[in-house]
């Protein structure tokens, strides 16, 4: 029997690309999601990428009963852990479920992976965790700060919960990816960012807007005191973050303890920038509305990433431009998301836009 990478929330956004590149690296993967924010059409396109089937199970991190069946039944070597609650905004509204679903869900993962002696865990972890910023960019040295918002205090709970485990216990070897603002798609036009319901990131909500399916953009604060007035944030390819996950899978065979690296590009851009640039590329004049600041948003942030290059070798390929084509590409290919079904053809054909 193969050894298995299990990836939860493998149908979701960065945990499909992610999945891709596992699998594109000869890895057995096992995708465990509730698709609660994820579809199972995302995971029909990898099988067609990859030319490969791909183990699904449908479930929760927090039912224990299935994730004894499922460690009891592949034999997993390793976790990559994207299972969770992600918006900002929607954490300040509903915090029992952020708690509920992300801490909860980790410390029941992480039992079941105790119970089977899988001690080889990759988190999906995030920049809020660093709270407003003491200084920038941000190092991983400086330690977590206080998180502003419901979402980033689970992300600093699940990282200490981590961190006292590889303390009680020199087995478990655990890398922790802080990430900062992923957008982009695959260059095949058949996988990206797919939201249920309302989007709450900056670029499908553009994208939205740039397909006439919403009448304007909203922009969350005009006064924050950055370049132009609107929030600076590091964005990153989405393709670029999943090989971050394949190199920290790797290093994990090597070493020990728990390990922190931040994945961005170490470039910020503002708001505006990012709509002037999607308008330069597209050709495409989008209608925005400022609107008040949002609860829960700081005003910038952009990464160090010198450590993740020294000991990962990881380093950011993709620029904005390229993140904006692709995002596009996928777009047009997905109009209304997976629900689309565009056809493959239509899918290579853009594939040479621009």
């Amino acid at each position: 029997m193969h050894k298995t990478t299990l990836i939860t929330g493998g149908a979701g956004y960065i945990g499909s690309h992610t999945t891709l590149t596992l699998i594109d690296a000869g890895r057995q993967v096992l995708v465990l999601d509730n698709l609660c924010n994820s579809c199972r059409e995302s995971l029909a396109r990898l099988e067609y990428l990859t030319r490969r089937r791909v183990d699904f199970i449908e479930g929760d991190i927090r039912d224990s009963r299935l994730l004894d069946d499922i460690f009891s039944r592949y034999d997993i070597d390793a976790v990559v852990h994207f299972a969770g609650l992600k918006s900002v905004e929607e954490s300040v509204r509903k915090p029992l479920d952020y708690y509920a679903n992300n801490v909860v869900g980790t410390l029941n993962l992480c039992h079941a992976m105790a119970r089977f002696e899988v001690f080889k865990l990759v988190f999906s972890s995030s920049a809020t965790v660093y709270g407003a910023p003491r200084q920038i960019p941000l190092i991983e040295d400086l330690g977590a700060g206080k998180p502003i918002n419901p979402y980033g205090r689970t992300k600093l709970l699940i990282e200490e919960l981590l961190t006292d485990l590889c303390l009680s216990d020199p087995r478990w070897t655990i890398a922790v990816l802080r990430y900062f603002n992923p957008i982009g798609a695959h260059d095949s036009g058949l996988i990206g960012e797919n939201p249920n319901g309302k989007p709450n990131n900056l670029l499908p909500c553009l994208t939205r807007v740039a397909m006439r399916q919403v009448p304007e953009l909203m922009v969350y604060g005009s006064d924050y005191p950055t370049v132009d007035g609107t929030c600076v944030r590091d964005y990153v390819h989405v393709v670029d973050l999943a090989d971050g996950h394949l190199r920290a899978l790797r290093a994990l065979q090597n070493t020990n303890g728990i390990h922190v690296w931040n994945l961005g590009t170490g470039i910020g851009h503002s708001v505006l920038q990012v709509i002037h640039s999607f308008e330069d590329i597209t050709g495409i004049t989008i209608p925005l509305r400022f609107a008040p600041r949002r609860d829960g948003d700081i005003a910038e942030c952009w990464a160090d990433p010198t450590k993740a290059g020294r000991e990962l070798g990881w380093y950011a390929q993709r620029d904005l431009m390229q993140m904006i084509i692709d995002t596009w590409r996928w777009q047009m290919c997905n109009p209304h998301g997976y629900r689309s079904q565009p056809g493959l053809a239509a899918s290579i054909a853009l594939k040479q836009w621009v």
